[in-house]
């Protein structure tokens, strides 16, 4: 009897101690997106840093099926209709719109959203040359969801058409 009680006190200590224990998290930001230009888009974006990478986790309904230009954008403000209160692409380096995986491309430049006959997308990406904060932060910016696929070539946007979702990055 005397053993049964040992080994049930040391469960129950062991469950107190692991009740207790807080998870490591590490900084992070979030940005709540908000319907533009018409459109029924909602959902959230999540930004960490992660092995010197910005790591991107966005879940996204309301959209048309397809492929969806995706940026991170320079002004923290969504309040216009059309959302171009954001202003243009976040690009803390001077650099031409371009593919997310070159050298030559705004810091804001990300890959496409992709949408799936529902019009949901789950989506992930890790992108180099943003942070969370600083200079090359994107806590205090916008992010933004076009209507059209962005073609990784057009100046100064990809040509990926209206604005239809935005939300304002936070830290969280």
């Amino acid at each position: 009897m005397q053993l049964r009680s040992a080994i049930a006190l040391n469960a129950l200590a062991i469950a107190l101690i692991a009740s207790c224990a807080t998870p490591f998290s590490r900084p992070s930001a979030s940005a709540d997106l908000q319907a533009r230009s018409g459109s029924a888009v909602s959902g959230t974006v999540t930004f960490s840093e992660q092995d010197g990478r910005l790591r991107v986790e966005a879940k996204v309904a309301g959209l048309t099926p397809g492929e969806h230009g995706f940026h991170v954008h320079e002004a923290g403000d969504c309040s216009a209709p059309d959302a171009t209160s954001a202003k243009g692409h976040f690009n803390p380096t001077a650099k031409q719109h371009g593919h997310h995986a070159g050298d030559e491309r705004h810091g804001g430049d990300m890959p496409n959203l992709i949408a799936n006959a529902q019009g949901e997308a789950v989506y992930r990406a890790e992108l180099r040359g943003l942070t969370l904060n600083g200079a090359t932060g994107v806590v205090g910016r916008s992010v933004v969801i076009h209507a059209d696929p962005d073609d990784y070539k057009s100046q100064p946007a990809g040509n990926s058409g209206k604005r239809i979702a935005c939300g304002v990055i936070a830290a969280r």
